[in-house]
């Protein structure tokens, strides 16, 4: 009886012996799973080189903590003639601005622009980020809006002063941007706008003007690079600014040559993504 007694505290020994191996083993591999670390996102950088290509936006903003002043300088039309320097001497148009990001997604702006002496303010949010691995975002998506008031005075029309009112001044920009960065050299954005102006000169005319854009970036060597933009307008209208009235075109030398120059000032020694 004895034997059979020992037989059984062996087996039972046995049984849960094996048991806490298999418990331990299991511990082992559910905090092996605890520690483990989910691979890191990695996001795309420069998909464009700035903010601007050459009128447009891009998905870009700013460095986290980094203030850019630009200067935008367009030139007059080139069928203005010889007399006006193919519109060197007159026509030019010029803005100014100020632009901040505190973080590394939301920026903002202020302008001026000599052109119906125009002041503007934005703000531009990067909603989604184009990832490289880790996250499984294709495409980078950036949102825009923007406010303008003129301080033209004396604007006649049909004899009465244009504006009477603060809200007569004021016009507004809304864009959606969807981009992708496809390899180190070739990157493609598409642009959605709404540009919404609260009183217009002809009764024809209407309030909204409704702008599908595209941006690409071509670049060939290390510092050199192709960009192109075109903005398709679905509306049309009386006189020529810029979206909502342009009427010049290629077929008439309408083409006006311009320039940006942007100095980043970084606030802080090191940036950092978000």
């Amino acid at each position: 009886m004895q034997s059979i007694h020992m037989k059984k505290l062996y087996i039972t020994f046995l049984a849960i012996l094996a048991f806490s191996t298999v418990a331990s083993a299991q511990s082992a591999d559910d905090l092996l799973n605890m520690v483990q670390e989910k691979p890191k996102k990695e996001y795309v950088t420069a998909t464009f080189k700035t903010t601007r290509l050459v009128n447009f936006h891009t998905v870009e903003v700013l460095s986290r903590r980094s203030l850019d002043f630009r200067i935008s300088h367009r030139f007059g039309d080139f069928n203005s003639g010889a007399y006006n320097a193919w519109g060197v001497d007159g026509g030019a148009n010029i803005r100014l601005s100020l632009e901040y990001c505190h973080g590394s997604r939301l920026m903002f702006g202020i302008g001026r622009t000599s052109g119906k002496k125009i002041a503007d303010a934005f703000l531009k949010y990067r909603l989604l980020k184009q990832t490289t691995k880790g996250g499984g975002m294709p495409v980078s998506v950036t949102l825009f809006t923007s406010v303008y008031h003129t301080f033209m005075q004396n604007v006649i029309i049909d004899g009465e002063n244009k504006y009477q009112s603060i809200p007569d001044r004021l016009s507004f920009c809304h864009q959606i941007m969807i981009g992708r960065k496809f390899n180190s050299r070739f990157s493609f954005q598409l642009t959605g706008a709404m540009v919404h102006v609260n009183l217009v000169d002809k009764i024809t005319d209407k309030n909204d003007c409704y702008i599908v854009g595209a941006v690409t970036r071509f670049k060939f060597a290390k510092r050199q690079a192709i960009t192109l933009e075109y903005g398709y307008r679905l509306n049309k209208y009386s006189k020529d600014q810029y979206f909502m009235y342009t009427n010049t075109s290629w077929s008439n030398w309408g083409i006006r040559l311009g320039f940006n120059i942007s100095r980043v000032f970084s606030l802080q020694g090191k940036n950092k993504e978000e």
